[in-house]
């Protein structure tokens, strides 16, 4: 009898149910429901719609039960930095804001009067990125700061949809990381630094890892799935399941957790908390076992995918590869970082604004569009090398690309031709795949993370790119 897995990973734009289980040696996905996502607008505000999100696990639950494979146990993962606020009675305070609400504008001067920028980077080693979970919370101190004297809990959205599952409140590491508010020597809440932003701690619970279990469904949760089974945590961040499901060592070759964003860095044992490090805006996210996901945040595929909508998705992501191609050597670039793409409400116009205003050739068809975005990505990622590999001291061969932007082969040979470096493309379901890892190492199915890497070798397709000619990367 086949023991069932389930990993209920919940991203930006969709969210799917991946039932998972081991077969001869192979890991066996198979994905049973899926939905949309997005940011809902609301008096000018961007917010999550969390009660429609909790439905959307239950029906995906429910379909397990209608296909006839029960799960032992499932978690819940999601992307990091937003949360609820709960009060006494552990209902949510406020509205559940999305990241890229612009409400935290001038929030980090609020902060830095209280704790200079450098010394937050050395006592948690997190990037400055304004839609931080600690720019988040002065946004409530300065604009809301009934809802923060009301608060008992904070909990992540994967802690909480958890919480509704079970009614066990866990906060679980990798996604706390993410907040800015974390201290990479005692791997728990920075309470000092929590007294000095004046953020109440206790509403803040001890940080749980990977593998911990949160409990058993609560019984109302039982009659509407028609089933019970054990809620366990896993590496809720998004990005640290994927990092799990890198069928490599820590440390062997760089990556890039490629989706709506691109996180690209290296895993490590000890966090880098230099001068060098924080001027390149990296960060040292929580992994799984301690580890460290050191990285930058790079906009990712959000570009292409907001100009494809504002085309009226007339394209598939292949026929805008296909363009790119045809329109190579259209010369303007932009700096996908720049925080003009992060919440445009028209990227197309953002991205033409930004080659007018730095004296670039504006493009005008979608073919134009799509050659900038992908060859900006990549060199973005050329350039990324180079900084990982400074501030680390180490040579890198390879990187390796996962995530549903691996199946970018387009992008990923760029990739190849800006870096220098052969990529490896896959799996693309990293983060389901990391999820049940986490599940399957806590059951005994797998022994370890060693194993379980193996074990992803055997069960997936890695596509190889190698670089091509100089005339063909000086293009990028």
């Amino acid at each position: 009898m086949k023991t069932y897995y389930l990993a209920v990973d919940i991203g930006a734009s969709s969210g799917r149910h991946m039932l998972g289980h081991l077969e001869g040696g192979k890991m066996i996905l198979e994905e049973v429901y899926r939905f949309e996502n997005g940011m809902t607008e609301k008096d000018g505000k961007k917010l999550w719609d969390v009660e429609r999100l909790f439905s959307e696990i239950l029906a995906g639950m429910k379909r397990c039960k209608e296909l006839g494979r029960i799960p032992v146990s499932m978690s819940v993962d999601t992307w990091g930095v937003d949360y609820v606020l709960l009060d006494e009675q552990d209902k949510v305070l406020g509205d559940t804001y999305g990241y890229r609400d612009s409400r935290t504008a001038g929030m980090d001067e609020e902060v830095y009067r209280l704790i200079p920028e450098r010394e937050l980077y050395y006592r948690t080693g997190i990037q400055k990125q304004m839609f931080n979970t600690i720019y988040q919370l002065m946004a409530v101190k300065t604009y809301t700061p009934e809802l923060l004297e009301k608060a008992q809990t904070l909990l992540m959205l994967p802690d909480y949809f958890q919480f509704l599952l079970t009614g066990e409140k866990r906060s679980e590491y990798t996604d706390a990381t993410s907040t800015q508010l974390v201290n990479p020597v005692t791997r728990q809440w920075d309470t000092k630094l929590l007294d000095l932003l004046g953020y109440p701690k206790d509403m803040f619970l001890p940080l749980s890892m990977p593998g911990t279990v949160v409990g058993n469904l609560k019984e109302e949760v039982q009659k509407e799935v028609g089933y019970d089974l054990t809620v366990v945590l896993c590496a809720s961040h998004d990005t640290a399941s994927a990092v799990m499901a890198i069928p490599k060592k820590e440390g062997e070759n760089l990556y890039i957790s490629s989706g709506t964003w691109s996180l690209m860095g290296t895993e490590i044992k000890e966090a880098v908390l230099t001068e060098e490090s924080r001027q390149a805006n990296f960060t040292n996210e929580g992994g799984y076992a301690y580890r460290f996901r050191y990285l930058k945040n790079i906009m990712g595929l959000w570009m292409i995918q907001s100009v494809r909508h504002e085309t009226g998705d007339a394209c598939s992501f292949a026929e805008l590869c296909r363009l790119a191609e045809e329109n190579k050597d259209f010369p303007s670039r932009v700096d996908v970082n720049d925080d003009v793409f992060l919440a445009p409400p028209d990227m197309t116009r953002a991205i033409r604004d930004y080659c007018q205003k730095t004296g670039q050739p504006v493009p005008k068809s979608v073919g134009e569009l799509s050659a900038v975005i992908y060859r900006s990505l990549a060199k973005c990622y050329g350039e990324t090398v180079q900084e990982v590999e400074k501030n680390t001291g180490r040579h890198y061969d390879s990187i390796h690309i996962i995530g549903g932007g691996s199946n970018a082969a387009y992008l990923n040979q760029l990739t190849a031709d800006a870096s220098g470096r052969k990529v490896c493309a896959g799996p693309g379901e990293a983060t389901a795949i990391g999820n049940l890892m986490a599940q399957m190492i806590r059951q005994g199915e797998l022994a370890g993370l060693k194993e379980a890497r193996e074990c992803v070798i055997r069960s997936f397709e890695i596509q190889e790119y190698e670089p091509r000619k100089t005339t063909e990367r000086s293009n990028v």
